[in-house]
């Protein structure tokens, strides 16, 4: 199939499109290079720079894409906060330019890296997606609105897609990992005090009610997240928008991440220890259980494989 992989310059995107070349497919990135880097762009894929507003009309114009595959999105939830207007206009509305520009070219089939921050502060562990959707920040209101969006589309101009949702990646594959500017997630910045970048983790709280008393966490690697991904792109039915979960079922506290990282880095890797976040639940684990059932599709690597192989990437981008 010929592809057409949004925000395929970062992180999850540049594997996924990996995986879709390793695969035969004939890709296409859209990416306007804000967050992403363009030495991350997978031989044997092009590469067009350029928002999703002003470039994906006309990549699309030729009618000889088969699918999306839309990674494209500002994802810090802290800054969400602060620059809501700004997550609005740039997750929401880039996404359906996009969706306007499937819509006119005939692309009927997407796939959409949505998130788990969609069901906020969950009644239930771990989450199913039956569970209420309420968001707390505006990077996962945006991430739901994107989902009815879909939803809509589905219905009224039938298009096939599946959004997937999420918590933490982590891992690397095929030289490609994690390089986020500034950087938010917690393997990467444990890896970085191994490496000299830090003199101590920040763990935020030990009084949780959870086995360590620190938070506990859903964890993928990056690798078993484009399984996912190729999986769900061979699901889009027309006519039909699901939603799928994609977790481990039980995840791991942060003491545990860093014990593991010490583990294979061989690095004291000293904590600073501080109170709680505001608004930090004790535990967020989704359930796979729904993708599993219907499409085949488990986690395979553990958390020791996604801190190795992390870990092996951080070492030679020092």
């Amino acid at each position: 199939m010929k592809l057409l992989v949004t925000g395929g310059a970062g992180y999850v995107g540049s594997v996924v499109a990996a995986h879709l070349v390793a695969a035969g497919h004939s890709v296409v990135v859209l990416d306007d290079l804000s967050t992403g880097h363009a030495d991350a762009v997978p031989a044997g894929s092009e590469l067009v720079v350029a928002t999703l507003r002003k470039g994906a009309a006309e990549v699309l114009a030729d009618g000889s894409f088969d699918a999306v595959l839309h990674f494209a999105a500002k994802s810090v939830t802290g800054e969400s906060v602060v620059k809501p207007g700004y997550y609005w206009d740039q997750n929401l509305g880039e996404s359906l330019a996009l969706f306007d520009a499937m819509r006119q070219s005939g692309v009927r089939r997407i796939v959409f890296s949505s998130t788990a921050a969609t069901y906020g502060n969950p009644e239930n562990t771990p989450i199913s997606e039956s569970d209420p959707t309420r968001p707390v920040s505006p990077y996962g209101a945006t991430k739901l609105a994107i989902d009815t969006s879909l939803a809509s589309y589905a219905e009224l101009h039938g298009f096939g897609a599946v959004s997937l949702r999420y918590f933490n990646v982590a891992g690397a594959y095929d030289g490609l990992g994690e390089r986020h500017e500034p950087e938010t997630h917690l393997i990467a910045n444990v890896l970085a005090v191994a490496l000299g970048q830090g003199s101590e983790v920040s763990l935020f709280g030990t009084d949780y009610p959870t086995q360590d008393g620190t938070c506990v966490r859903d964890y993928i690697h990056v690798s078993d997240l484009a399984a996912a991904h190729l999986l769900a792109l061979d699901a889009c039915e027309p006519g039909r928008h699901r939603v799928y979960n994609l977790g481990s079922g039980s995840g791991h506290s942060v003491a545990e991440v860093i014990e593991v990282c010490r583990e294979i880095t061989k690095h004291p890797i000293p904590i600073r220890t501080c109170p709680r976040r505001d608004g930090d639940p004790s535990v967020l684990v989704a359930s796979s259980e729904k993708i599993s059932r219907e499409l085949g599709w488990t986690a395979k690597r553990d958390l020791h494989t996604m801190i190795s192989d992390a870990w092996a990437f951080a070492r030679k981008t020092v």
